[in-house]
C-alpha cells in the first residue's frame, strides 16, 4: 500500500500535468479537475497493481487517457452543452498582457482547439501527448499500445489534418 506522504508527493509532482493532459482533451476546466481527482483516487486504490512495465508517468496518462476517453464517451458528454470553453479562453492570459494581446491569444487558442476538436479522437490524443506533454514515440507507443513507427506515421498524419484545420479555421 502506498504510504500518505508518499501518495501526496506523487499528487504534487504529476496532478498539473494530469489536470493539463485532461484539459486539452476534454475542452472543460472542470471535468478536466474531476478527471485529476478520479485518476489520483484511482491510482491511490490500485497503486499495488503498478507492475513496473513501463514508467510510473506511462501508467498515470494511461489511466488518464482510459478516463477521459469513458467521459467522453458517457451519457452526459453527449447531450450536455456547456459554456465551460470561453472560462478556458477567457482565463488564458496574463494579467500583464494588453487587451488587445489578450484578445490575440484568445482568438488564438479558439483556433487550435477548434482545429483540435476537429481531428479524428487518436490524432488529437497523439498531438497532446507529443506537445503537451513531451512524450517520446517510445513512451506514446506505450500508452496507446501499438508501435512506435505506427505513433510515427499517425503523428505524421495527424500534424498534416490538423495543419489543414488550423488553415482553414482562419
Amino acid at each position: 500500500m502506498l504510504e500518505p506522504a508518499e501518495f501526496a508527493a506523487l499528487y504534487q509532482t504529476h496532478s498539473r500535468a494530469v489536470y493539463y493532459l485532461a484539459l486539452r482533451y476534454l475542452g472543460d476546466p472542470q471535468k478536466a479537475e474531476d478527471v485529476t481527482h478520479d485518476v489520483f483516487l484511482k491510482v491511490y486504490r490500485k497503486f499495488n497493481e503498478f507492475r513496473g512495465e513501463s514508467s510510473w508517468r506511462t501508467w498515470l496518462y494511461r489511466i488518464t487517457i482510459n478516463h477521459c476517453h469513458n467521459v467522453k464517451q458517457s451519457w452526459h458528454s453527449r447531450n450536455l452543452v456547456t459554456n465551460a470553453d470561453e472560462a478556458v479562453w477567457d482565463n488564458a492570459a496574463a494579467k500583464t498582457d494588453s487587451p488587445f494581446r489578450a484578445l490575440e491569444t484568445k482568438e488564438l487558442g479558439e483556433r487550435i482547439q477548434k482545429a483540435l476538436d476537429g481531428l479524428a479522437e487518436e490524432y488529437r490524443l497523439l498531438l497532446l501527448l507529443i506537445a503537451d506533454e513531451e512524450l517520446s514515440y517510445a513512451e506514446i507507443a506505450t500508452l496507446t499500445e501499438q508501435s512506435a513507427d505506427a505513433v510515427r506515421g499517425k503523428l505524421h498524419r495527424a500534424r498534416k489534418a490538423f495543419a489543414v484545420l488550423f488553415q482553414q479555421s482562419a
